[in-house]
């Protein structure tokens, strides 16, 4: 007979505040930026032995710099866990740290791990050039290097050229194919910038923000109080002439971290704590990669389905914003979750997107709103380039 999967809970949940690219958390190696948030992590729980975590799963979309030789375990090492703690990387690129979460939640359910540590890591400022090795000895010629910051690079040849465009073209694309006008993309901007100042100033960020040693950032270092839609309308386009998609309705570049902490009942117990909120339901799903932004509209439906909810029993929701463009049409293809409750701290545009930190950091957000309301039902999701979608249904 097979054992009932063991449910799974979201004791806490930790980040720092998100840096600008070369901003302040510039000087900051990705494997210490991951240190910080872990050893926050334990400090907040001060009956939990770490010898007892199963596993540490950290999302990573890069890798190519300090982050590589599996970040999750030097991190693991530099926060002063036990060297028995193991520790694994994963790559689902921008849902890399949602999926770390959805990873670290399975070994719990199944019972490989009674606690387990998800988050993820990033820092955009610090991803390396990267020299492809020449195809022969000693070339007389200029070798390329190809930034590893974001998008693609090194591209086979073989993949369709309209799988291969920028991030922002793709952007441009979903717009189209919605009719999201420039002028609607500026204002859910601006609202992005004004909720997340607002949350900063009333304190709904205390709970989960962190400090990284060392560095003064008091808050989300993207959040531009003093932008306005004037402002935002004098931006030009960055992708295409007669485009709509500008700096300002983008999410920018960034650095960061953040980390949960999971468990089954008897981890709970361990760990002393009340849980924020519970796993329910996970969904991936793929799309072609040129229309990825709207990645996240059928892995939404099919974790509602799975959970056996709808949009309607949703009390908040976060959905990642890569582009205005981008969320506001997957709004428009989900006409049954309403506006209303997305992203109600602010989101990406304005609070940042640290590409392997992010689903892992819109999962602890809707945890604290879920734990801040002290019942409900919770949706994370976000689009993923190449042209998938993830999303994740808490509840308490």
């Amino acid at each position: 007979m097979t054992e009932r999967l063991r449910d799974v809970y979201v004791v806490d949940a930790v980040r720092t505040p998100i840096g600008r690219y070369g901003g302040a958390l510039s000087g900051v190696r990705p494997d210490d930026l991951a240190a910080d948030v872990l050893r926050a992590l334990l400090d907040r729980s001060p009956g939990l032995d770490p010898a007892r975590i199963g596993d540490v799963i950290l999302g990573n979309a890069n890798g190519a710099g300090e982050d590589n030789r599996d970040v999750a375990r030097m991190a693991l090492l530099l926060a002063g866990m036990p060297v028995t703690v193991p520790g694994a990387t994963v790559n689902r690129l921008c849902g890399s740290g949602m999926e770390a979460v959805i990873q670290a939640a399975r070994a719990v359910a199944v019972g490989d791990a009674s606690i387990a540590v998800a988050g993820g890591v990033e820092s955009m400022s610090r991803a390396p050039w990267v020299l492809p090795k020449p195809d022969r000895a000693f070339p007389a010629g200029h070798q390329q290097l190809h930034s590893t910051t974001l998008g693609w690079r090194m591209v086979n040849p073989r993949m369709p050229e309209e799988w291969t465009i920028p991030l922002g073209e793709s952007a441009e694309l979903v717009g189209d194919r919605y009719g999201i006008t420039r002028e609607a993309q500026d204002a859910f901007a601006l609202a992005s910038h004004e909720k997340a100042a607002r949350a900063w100033k009333d304190g709904l960020y205390d709970a989960e923000t962190v400090p990284v040693e060392g560095v003064e950032l008091p808050r989300d270092e993207g959040i531009r109080d003093n932008t306005s839609l004037e402002a935002l309308a004098r931006l030009k386009p960055a992708f295409h002439q007669g485009g709509t998609v500008t700096a300002g309705n983008s999410s920018p570049l960034n650095d960061g971290a953040a980390a949960l902490l999971l468990a089954d009942e008897e981890g709970v117990a361990a760990t002393g704590r009340e849980p924020l909120a519970r796993i329910r339901a996970s969904a991936v799903t793929g799309i072609e990669p040129q229309f990825f932004g709207l990645g996240p509209v059928e892995a939404i439906r099919k974790a509602l389905a799975k959970a056996g909810l709808d949009a309607g029993d949703l009390l908040t929701a976060e959905l990642n914003e890569a582009f205005a463009a981008q969320a506001l049409a997957c709004l428009a293809a989900l006409p049954e979750l309403d506006p209303a409750i997305v992203n109600p701290r602010g989101g990406a545009i304005a609070i940042g997107h640290p590409l392997g930190v992010s689903g892992a950091r819109i999962t602890g957000a809707v945890a604290h709103q879920l734990a801040a309301a002290g019942s409900g039902t919770g949706l994370a999701a976000l689009c993923i380039g190449v042209g998938q979608g993830l999303a994740l249904v808490l509840e308490r």
